[in-house]
């Protein structure tokens, strides 16, 4: 996308929205994987260490400044 969206956009409200679904059939994979439980190993902690992180790192080899595939004109206080 060469345009800027608004984090209220369309296509990114459904980029956030995919983002969640996908979320979950991660989690029980890796939950699944290493024989944990969704007690012993929340969400937050997949989202911070298995997803958020190894977004970021993804990010750095395709593009040269890590920015996201997508331009999001934001104040920063949408998570």
């Amino acid at each position: 996308f060469k345009e800027s969206f608004k984090v209220s956009d369309e296509p990114i409200v459904e980029w956030r929205a995919l983002t969640v679904g996908l979320l979950d059939k991660v989690a029980i994979e890796i939950w699944d994987r290493l024989g944990k439980t969704e007690r012993e190993m929340p969400m937050a902690r997949i989202l911070e260490g298995g997803t958020w992180r190894s977004g970021r790192e993804l990010a750095f080899e395709k593009r040269e400044n890590g920015a996201p595939p997508i331009s999001i004109r934001s104040t920063g206080d949408v998570f």
